[in-house]
């Protein structure tokens, strides 16, 4: 895999999304704006909105998952915060596997999406020097139709 790849989340309705493929992370990260947590049969859910494409604020994927846990993650500056904890599906290519992400607000950041060493364990080799080597840019207006026209295309 290169360094960074289009995937997908599917049950959280995120059909691609693009992804540092970061090897010096030990977690996997989604970007979220807001976090809601609520109960559902008894267990704990949580409620987050998404923005999948760098510079389409307007583009608004609501998702939901059980909650796992809340852990306390310390970011690549050091800065500590504690993040809810989810579990889902991710494909890469072919290969589809379940991962735990953490969420946080990534709006500032190129990616909104990390994937740790964690997930990919076992499973991947990261060519630093590659970049899409297992996915293609996906059509995306096809995927999100709420695109709005006119828009920048993401880079």
């Amino acid at each position: 895999m290169g360094w960074r790849e289009w995937l997908a989340l599917p049950t959280l309705g995120l059909p691609a999304i693009k992804a540092k493929l970061d090897t010096g992370a030990r977690t996997s990260t989604l970007h979220a704006f807001f976090t809601e947590p609520f109960r559902q049969d008894g267990q704990d859910w949580l409620r987050f909105g998404v923005h999948p494409l760098q510079h389409r604020l307007g583009l608004v994927v609501i998702c939901s998952a059980q909650v796992l846990d809340r852990r306390i993650v310390s970011d690549s500056g050091g800065h500590r915060e504690s993040r809810w904890v989810i579990a889902t599906p991710v494909r890469l290519g072919a290969a589809e596997w379940t991962i735990e992400l953490t969420l946080t607000d990534r709006d500032s950041m190129l990616f909104r999406m990390l994937l740790g060493r964690s997930a990919m364990c076992g499973r991947l080799l990261v060519d630093p020097q590659g970049s899409y080597l297992a996915s293609r840019k996906p059509r995306l207006k096809r995927l999100y139709p709420a695109l709005a026209e006119g828009d920048p295309p993401p880079r």
